[in-house]
């Protein structure tokens, strides 16, 4: 994994001695919380509901076992003894103090972390594939390219105050898209042209919130050394032309949409083809240095493990077969297995996971796949380098810490923002429904005859639990001071991307779980066979079943 230079350590160094500067100028009142806010807002830290909350960046997920226990001892030392996984591969912690957290930067810096640009309208966390690396789909490892692109946008001046605040996300894999480009203001696509030369597919224009959106290919093919000018462009016509009178219709998507992509295409590649310059050229020696940090760890020459895996999957003991069956994903590399710690364990809210937790995590990726752990968007853990042959030894330890849960992929691997309960923003509650819908559908026989099926909750329209790319998605809205959930069918974040669609009228606290309930009822008895999974009966059937399952009507319903 990438290891910081002199030039990071003192950025990251001064940037943490800087802001305890300021926060001493806070809590002695000679600076105002309005003139404090752009400041902590720079440093990631948020004003929640009850308490200020700090979002500490993992770029691409990526993280050693050094920094785990760090981001254990912090949750013990500064917070409640927990912190909480993202949607977008970071960390929060919901319950620091404002005169702890300039300690907190310092311990952060300290294992090369830090919390710069996870908030403000500048280029946030960049992401990846989760799998990146490892995976058998993969035509080439995103991770150096996301780390150039964080080296280039940090305290980029040019970009440092955009209309809006900025995402990109990169994968590797042309088959399954698992870091949602799509959904992203730039997604990126490494792809091959018909000279076998790899560059990359750049598509602009993503995002959910209050107008989702699909983003729209600009370029098929763009060389890799014209990356960072390409983007450059991208960037500086959005800031040029977004709109900043209006929050909401700042994201780069609107003004995709408001001047149609091929309108957009054409400004971007005027202003590269006038601001491209030998100095913004990416060099092979570049990409290969930044490459060598994210060379393949010392693999042994083992059996392939297949055989292996199948013979866990159906052996005598269910735990740790349906374990093997829903959490081990293919590893490129023979008698390899990449693990999903299943971090949604009935009774705690989705993403949280406690100090202790965090530092037997760090012990068991030392022992078990070469000191790494990455962050999933899916709010969970993967461990991406272990040897197959010690699954059930590592399955047991992950169940001594209640972390062994074989859910990865299915119905109680719910995806929420935090909601109500932590956020001033939102509109109503999202953990305790998660926490319901963990609860009722607990059932091992029948998640596996469910299949893969995801559910995304979001407490607001913001859409911080993508609650549009759920298969089943339920958005939180507030209906004459009463919480209420519209339900949504037929979202994907993937390469089958798509939108959900609200399915009828909001439905009460007490009614939402019965109606996902009788959704799936009806999936069950309409399926063309086991292997026909939720989404695709939903597009071939249409949403009248399913409607009529949720509601007792098949006709157009109220949508409120």
């Amino acid at each position: 994994m990438y290891q910081y230079d002199d030039y990071d350590r003192r950025i990251i160094t001064e940037r943490a001695h800087q802001f305890r500067g300021q926060v001493t100028r806070r809590l002695s009142g000679e600076i105002t919380e309005e003139e404090f806010k752009p400041v902590r807002l720079q440093n990631g830290l948020y004003m929640q509901l009850h308490a200020y909350m700090l979002r500490v960046a993992i770029p691409y997920g990526l993280l050693g076992a050094t920094q785990v226990r760090k981001l254990a001892h912090i949750a013990r030392t500064f917070d409640r003894g927990y912190g909480h996984l993202t949607t977008r591969q970071n960390i929060q912690y919901n319950w620091p103090r404002l005169t702890d957290v300039p300690s907190i930067l310092d311990e952060l810096a300290s294992v090369e972390m830090h919390a710069v640009q996870t908030s403000g309208n500048c280029v946030r966390n960049i992401t990846a594939d989760h799998f990146a690396g490892i995976a058998r789909d993969e035509l080439e490892d995103p991770r150096p390219y996301c780390e150039i692109l964080r080296q280039w946008s940090t305290f980029h001046p040019e970009f440092a105050n955009l209309p809006r605040k900025f995402k990109i996300a990169v994968t590797g894999a042309p088959g399954d898209d698992r870091a949602a480009v799509r959904f992203h203001d730039i997604g990126l696509r490494i792809v091959e042209n018909a000279d076998k030369e790899r560059g990359f597919e750049v598509l602009v224009g993503g995002g959910l919130g209050r107008t989702p959106i699909i983003g729209e290919v600009i370029r098929e093919f763009l060389p890799k050394r014209y990356l960072l000018s390409y983007i450059e462009s991208i960037l500086r016509v959005y800031n040029l032309h977004g709109r900043r009178d209006n929050k909401f219709k700042a994201r780069i998507k609107i003004l995709v949409a408001a001047l149609g992509v091929d309108e957009f295409k054409r400004r971007v590649e005027e202003d590269w083809t006038l601001s491209r310059t030998p100095e913004l050229e990416l060099p092979d020696a570049e990409v290969a240095r930044v490459s060598a940090f994210f060379a393949p760890p010392p693999y042994e020459l083992l059996p392939n493990g297949a055989d292996q895996l199948t013979g866990f999957q159906l052996g005598r003991d269910r735990d740790f077969g349906n374990w093997a069956r829903n959490n081990i994903v293919a590893h490129k590399v023979p008698g390899y297995s990449a693990v999903v710690i299943s971090v949604k364990t009935p009774g705690v809210p989705p993403g949280d996971v406690t100090a202790a937790q965090l530092d037997s995590i760090a012990d068991i990726a030392e022992r078990y796949s070469f000191g790494h752990v990455v962050v999933t968007h899916t709010q969970n853990l993967v461990l991406p380098d272990v040897k197959t042959s010690a699954l059930p030894r590592l399955h047991a330890e992950l169940s001594a810490l209640e972390l062994g849960k074989a859910n990865a992929g299915k119905l109680t691997d719910v995806i929420t923002c935090p909601g109500l309960d932590y956020c001033d923003l939102a509109n109503a509650r999202s953990i305790p429904l998660s926490l319901e819908i963990a609860e009722r559908f607990d059932r091992i026989d029948y998640l596996n005859d469910v299949g893969d099926v995801s559910i995304k909750i979001s407490g607001c329209i913001n859409a911080c639990g993508h609650h549009h790319v759920g298969n089943i998605g339920i958005l939180g809205i507030d209906k004459r001071g009463e919480e209420f959930y519209q339900l949504m069918l037929g979202g994907s974040p993937g390469n089958d991307a798509s939108i959900g669609k609200i399915l009828g009228r909001a439905l009460a606290q007490d009614e939402i779980v019965d109606a996902v309930e009788n959704v799936l009822g009806c999936y069950l008895s309409r399926r063309d066979s086991p292997d026909e999974r939720f989404l695709e009966t939903v597009r071939r059937i249409g949403f009248d079943p399913f409607r009529e399952a949720a509601y007792g009507t098949a006709s157009p319903a109220a949508v409120e």
